[in-house]
């Protein structure tokens, strides 16, 4: 009857009948399965009413309006796809009312036409371009205008508080992202809707295409900063790697407790203390203010050793273990009576020692030996390097009581213990920062040392000392033996690795113009050296997460013509995009592994490093990881032998201090496998898997490849330092480069790792050889794997807190549990990788948003404990 009200002639009864059809549509109650009444009569009317509208005189503008609203809502349910009615008639209506007042559906349906629009308006396609022509032509049909972008746009923001107001974050956020403005939102975002909103944003980053991804983060850490949410913030701005954010959001609290939280996440993130020290006044000749001391001592880390041996101590783990804690041979079966004291089995053990009792200060084997130390002399000459720097493991982060320990071996007669002992004094400095630079003074001076052994150990030790510190001075120092052409290649590499270490993500123009230089003018005899696929890697350490950064190198690179400018660009290609996922560079490194090549003719390194760069690229995001497994499995059945050898290295790398079911699976069975190379790898990949998580499962299965490889001295080297890995500092330091939650990448941690894994691309000519020292590449990624609490004074706290499995809560409704299946503890307690925090009582609030670390409580004041 409405209907046939509007065809009639007179006007007078438009307005009412349009008033009543508006009511029945809007009051129409209806299931979530069925479409509303009114709707359904209305679906054969529809071409009547879209008729009715066309033949009506441009006076009747009120009806005209009215009626387009109503055409609009009814298009939900009649429309022919493509056409997009619903949102045609919206804007032909120029209504300003609310959208949502049509419901939730009527908003979502033209949400998405919203984006289809946007999206056809920026790349019209033929079909729809042939379809424009045809209606033009057509008489019969009403000719359409596509509306402008900017119209598009400020329909969405009438759309936008819709979503926020109703627990639609993520339909807010897409629509944005669609009409690429995803800076308007921070416009309509409340202290109700920031956290979720937020919380999706930062967890859509792994799955957006460049720059997008860079758009999301700018804009999480402008709502975060604007709700003074300032570590949230700062986390982010350590993401994006932006000098000027991190220096704003350090700056940004007044609270002097909140600062001290965010100078711990900028230790833990390496972050160079010269990013956020006060700058001197503009125009004035007057110096900087100082930092304050408290704060520069949270950012140097220079309690680190002190709160980890209380965290010991609390589990109870402070006594020092000996080796046959950890090989426990009274269990093998196998067991041999003959107990052989090869210099082969004495160098496993000084790694394991060092690995198990790291950063404790108290194993039996260095630190607390008697006078004339007969274990460093129980190692052949390049043994008693090794040996000597376990010492620095030992007393790891411990900067005052260390140097007393590795000083009396700094006078030795030996070339090799002295090299050692330099060796030791950058280890035991590695991510600590001292008020008096103690690692450069002793170490600067050895740099130019004409003994090969020495030399390598400063410039390494320095490497290992300052990385991330990104100091002009460390630059200066080194430089010069990269370009030397007196040099050896080996010890250009080994400062070019240095470099990368130390300016690790920095895209230091002038390092990455040094190393094109000098791999430009070398010969091609030095290029083709073992050691020139470091000096690769320190190129490609300068842009770890630089992303586009990279590109010029990589250009460069392409014109060399030697086989090494292929390692160099993968290398490159691959710390650019390390941690994101990105699936076209997966697929690059694919391609590489493809060619079938001829051992003999071409060099075939690089194919190696493209397997460990699938890791690299896909570890942090974990469909990716999951993916790349399949890849892994396809490549290890289908693989030339340097394929097959690197693609245990990846495997441990994808899941470094994460011992997953599959993956401990799959490595036990490549540690059994022909190619001794493989199975070599396979066991050292196993010791990764399981750093410094106690795993029972996996010191069993090393246990029974102890007996297994008796007669094979290397595999039975690499299953002790395997076994050493497993128990490292007897359960409590992981090896896994993501930190706050899994959130952000630690590019120091990434640079060791990787160094680390390419020695083991050819493990016969470093690690089995004698550059075994290789392996303590392996403490930049070292850390605690602690939860400590701190009152505001920086004294220990102790809190209740619960420690389950993290749940992913982004767009559950409500408030949900971030874990499952806690278990209460008092702190300090250890946090697994893939484990989360939560204090159990609201009797203090914490300083930062990530239960992880070092971290800063306050007392709530308003708190009253329940009587039981």
């Amino acid at each position: 009857m409405l209907v046939e009200r509007l065809k009639e002639p007179t006007t007078s009864l438009y307005i009412p009948a349009l008033e009543s059809l508006r009511s029945l549509i809007r009051t129409s109650t209806s299931s979530m399965t069925s479409v509303p009444k009114p709707l359904k009569f209305l679906r054969p009317f529809y071409a009547d009413l879209e008729g009715v509208r066309s033949t009506w005189a441009d006076e009747l503008k009120e009806e005209k309006t009215l009626l387009a609203s109503i055409l609009s809502v009814l298009a939900m349910t009649y429309s022919d796809s493509g056409k997009r009615d619903t949102l045609y008639y919206r804007l032909l209506s120029g209504s300003t009312e609310d959208p949502g007042l049509w419901g939730n559906e009527y908003v979502r349906h033209l949400a998405a036409e919203l984006g289809e629009e946007y999206l056809l308006l920026s790349s019209p396609s033929v079909e729809e371009e042939e379809e424009a022509k045809a209606a033009e032509q057509d008489d019969t049909v009403e000719k359409r205008v596509a509306p402008e972008k900017e119209t598009l746009l400020a329909l969405a923001m009438d759309v936008l508080p819709f979503f926020l107001k109703h627990n639609a974050e993520a339909d807010a956020v897409d629509l944005l992202l669609e009409l690429e403005a995803i800076e308007r939102i921070v416009e309509h975002v409340d202290k109700d809707t920031y956290k979720r909103v937020c919380l999706y944003m930062v967890s859509c980053v792994n799955l957006l295409v460049p720059p997008d991804d860079v758009r999301f983060l700018r804009t999480a850490h402008e709502i975060y900063a604007k709700n003074s949410r300032y570590s949230e913030a700062l986390t982010l701005a350590i993401r994006l790697n932006d000098k000027e954010l991190i220096r704003a959001d350090f700056e940004a609290p007044a609270n002097p407790s909140m600062k001290k939280q965010l100078a711990f996440h900028l230790a833990r993130s390496s972050i160079p203390i010269e990013w956020v020290a006060p700058l001197a006044p503009e125009g004035s000749d007057e110096e900087a203010p100082e930092l304050d001391e408290e704060l520069v001592e949270c950012i140097s880390n220079t309690k680190l050793s002190d709160h980890f041996r209380l965290f010991a101590k609390e589990l109870d783990v402070i006594e020092a273990k000996g080796l046959e804690d950890i090989y426990k041979s009274h269990l093998d079966s196998t067991r041999t009576t003959v107990n052989v004291d090869s210099a082969r089995a004495n160098l496993a053990g000084t790694f394991v020692n060092a690995f198990v009792n790291a950063g404790f200060g108290n194993d039996k084997l260095m630190v607390e030996a008697e006078e004339g130390n007969s274990w460093i002399y129980k190692n052949k000459d390049h043994g008693m390097l090794s040996a000597t720097a376990s010492l620095g493991l030992s007393l790891l982060w411990d900067t005052d009581v260390g140097l007393s320990h590795v000083d009396k071996y700094m006078y030795s007669s030996e070339e090799y213990i002295k090299a050692g002992a330099v060796l030791a004094t950058g280890i035991l400095h590695s991510g600590v920062r001292t008020e008096v630079d103690a690692a450069f003074a002793l170490l600067a001076g050895h740099v130019e040392s004409k003994s090969i052994p020495l030399k390598i150990s400063a410039i390494i030790g320095i490497g290992l000392a300052y990385s991330g510190a990104q100091r002009q001075d460390l630059l200066d120092t080194l430089s010069p033996h990269v370009a030397d052409e007196t040099n050896s290649m080996e010890v250009a590499s080994m400062t070019a690795l240095a470099l990368g270490f130390i300016f690790v993500g920095s895209a230091n123009a002038e390092i990455a113009e040094l190393i094109l230089t000098t791999l430009t003018e070398r010969t091609d005899a030095a290029l083709s050296e073992k050691w020139s696929r470091f000096m690769a890697l320190g190129l490609a350490l300068l842009y770890v997460g630089r992303q586009d950064a990279s590109e010029a190198t990589v250009e460069i690179l392409k014109t060399i013509p030697h086989p090494i400018a292929k390692q160099a660009v993968i290398l490159t290609n691959v710390c650019a995009y390390a941690g994101t996922g990105n699936v076209l560079q997966i697929q690059s490194m694919l391609h590489h592994c493809n060619d079938h090549l001829d051992k003999e003719k071409d060099d075939v390194t690089h194919q190696g490093l493209a397997v460990l760069g699938i890791a690299v690229i896909a570890m942090g995001e974990d469909i990716g990881a999951e993916m790349s497994l399949r890849q892994f499995n396809h490549l290890m059945y289908f693989g030339d032998p340097v394929i097959r050898k690197a693609v245990p290295l990846a495997l441990g790398l994808i899941s470094a201090s994460n011992p997953q079911l599959t993956i401990l699976d799959t490595l036990s069975k490549y540690s059994h496998d022909n190619d001794l190379e493989v199975a070599l790898n396979a066991i050292f990949a196993m010791g990764m898997v399981g750093a410094g998580t106690n795993n029972a499962r996996l010191a069993q299965m090393l246990r029974q490849l102890a007996g297994y490889y008796q007669k094979e001295p290397d595999c039975l080297f690499m299953v002790r330092i395997a076994q050493g890995l497993v128990h490292m500092g007897k359960g409590t330091i992981g090896l896994n480069p993501f930190h706050s939650d899994r959130s952000l990448m630690s590019k120091t941690a990434v640079a060791g790792l990787l160094a680390t894994l390419i020695a083991f691309t050819e493990a016969k000519e470093f690690i089995l050889d004698k550059s075994h020292w290789m392996i303590y590449f392996l403490v930049s990624a070292m850390y605690p794997r602690f939860f400590i609490t701190l009152d505001e004074e920086l004294n220990s706290q102790q809190i209740t807190t619960r420690v389950g499995l993290a749940v992913d809560v982004v767009g559950q409704a409500g408030k949900p549990r971030g874990i499952s299946g806690f278990v209460t503890h008092q702190t300090p307690v250890r946090i697994g990788t893939t484990e989360r925090a939560e204090l159990a009582t609201e009797e203090f609030f914490s300083y930062s948003h990530v239960l992880e670390g070092l971290v800063v409580l306050h007392k709530n004041e308003g708190y009253e404990k329940m009587e039981l």
